[in-house]
C-alpha cells in the first residue's frame, strides 16, 4: 500500500466522490433549473470502466476506503451496475455508496445490491407531491417513495434521504419529516442551500441556516453521533424515541473544513480538491494503462498540496458550485 493522501494541513483522505455524469432527468431548482445543457455539442467522454477501475484502486492503495458514486444522476448510465461492481472490486474500498434521484430504484435496486452497493442516498427535497414537483421539476413523487422501499426489500438497513432546505417552500415540512422517520430506518439529511454565481436571487429568497434546525432537535432530546473517519459532512443526531436519524450538512458554519476527508473526480477525469474550488487536476492521460498507477498517485499528491485550509464561501467565492452536476455535488 502507497502512503495515505494527506495534505498539508495533516488531513487525511478515506473518502472519493466519483462522478460518472454530468447527465442528470431532473430539473431542481437550486441546481439545473432548466434542465441538463451539454457543455459543448460533441457527445461528452466520460470515464470509461477501466478508467473508473485505475482510479479507484489508486485511491484504495492510498488508504480510501469509501466511494461515493455521483452524477448528474448515476443510473442514467447503460452500465452503471457494472460502475458498481467495478468499484467494489477494489480491495480496501469497505464501502461503495451512490448518491441518486430514485427514479430507477424500484427497478433496479435490488441489482444494484447485489453487485456490491452498500449504502444509498435519496435525494427527496419534499414530502408534498405537488411541492416535490414544484423544486424538481418532475412529477416521480411516488416512483420514488416506491424505490425507497424497494431499498428496504432489497436488504438495506439504513436509506439516506438528502433534502434541501428551502425557505417557504419545504421548510415548513420538518414536523412531516419527522413523524416519517419515526418508525422507519432512515437517515434525513437537511443540506443548506449554497449559494452559486449564477443563483444569487434563488440564495437570498429561499437561504434557511440549519443551526435553527439544530437548535430545536437538541431542545427536543437528539443526541449527537460521534462521526467514522470515512463519513461525510453532516452532523448526525439520533433519539431514543425514533428509529431515524437527522443528519445536518451546513458548509457555511466555522470549522466545517477541519475535518474534510474526502476528493473528488469529476466525470471527465478532473481531480477537484474541494466543491468550492475553481480548478480541477486533469488524470485522463494517467488513466490510460495499469502500468501508470505510479505516477497518477504521484499526480494526485502532488495536487493535494494545493488543496487549501477551507472554503471561501463567506467572502462570495463559489467557485465551481455553478457545475455541481459536473463535479458531483
Amino acid at each position: 500500500m502507497a502512503n495515505q493522501f494527506e495534505d498539508n494541513f495533516h488531513r487525511k483522505f478515506y473518502y472519493l466522490r466519483l462522478s460518472v455524469t454530468d447527465v442528470c432527468n431532473f430539473k431542481c431548482t437550486y441546481c439545473l433549473p432548466d434542465g441538463y445543457q451539454p457543455a459543448e455539442r460533441k457527445k461528452p467522454s466520460f470515464l470509461t470502466l477501466d478508467e473508473i477501475k485505475r482510479v479507484t484502486g489508486a485511491f484504495a492503495d492510498c488508504g480510501t476506503t469509501k466511494v461515493r458514486i455521483t452524477g448528474g444522476e448515476p443510473s442514467l448510465r447503460r452500465d452503471f451496475t457494472d460502475i458498481i461492481g467495478t468499484v467494489a472490486s477494489q480491495p480496501g474500498i469497505s464501502k461503495v455508496a451512490t448518491t441518486t434521484n430514485g427514479y430507477r430504484m424500484a427497478k433496479h435496486v435490488g441489482e444494484w445490491r447485489d453487485a456490491g452497493l452498500t449504502h444509498i442516498n435519496v435525494s427527496v427535497d419534499s414530502l408534498d407531491p405537488k411541492m416535490f414537483y414544484q423544486i424538481t421539476g418532475e412529477n416521480m413523487f411516488h416512483q420514488v417513495m416506491t424505490g425507497i422501499d424497494a431499498a428496504f426489500e432489497a436488504g438495506f438497513e439504513q436509506v439516506k434521504i438528502n433534502t434541501v432546505l428551502l425557505k417557504d417552500l419545504n421548510s415548513q415540512e420538518l414536523p412531516k419529516f419527522l413523524d416519517w422517520i419515526k418508525t422507519r430506518p432512515i437517515q434525513l439529511r437537511f443540506i443548506e442551500l449554497m449559494q452559486t454565481g449564477e443563483m444569487n436571487d434563488l440564495f437570498n429568497k429561499h437561504h434557511v441556516s440549519g443551526i435553527s434546525i439544530r437548535n430545536h432537535l437538541i431542545a427536543n432530546g437528539w443526541l449527537l453521533k460521534i462521526r467514522s473517519n470515512n463519513d461525510g459532512p453532516a452532523q448526525v443526531f439520533c433519539h431514543p424515541d425514533y428509529e431515524g436519524e437527522i443528519g445536518l450538512i451546513m458548509p457555511y458554519e466555522k470549522d466545517f473544513c477541519q475535518s474534510c476527508n474526502r476528493l473528488r473526480i469529476s466525470a471527465n477525469g478532473k481531480l477537484h480538491l474541494c466543491l468550492f474550488g475553481d480548478h480541477g487536476v486533469d488524470l485522463r492521460d494517467l488513466l490510460e494503462a495499469d502500468d501508470q498507477r505510479g505516477e497518477l498517485i504521484d499526480r494526485i499528491q502532488g495536487g493535494l498540496q494545493q488543496k487549501a485550509v477551507g472554503h471561501f464561501l463567506d467572502d462570495g467565492n463559489t467557485g465551481m458550485t455553478p457545475h455541481l452536476a459536473s463535479i458531483g455535488g
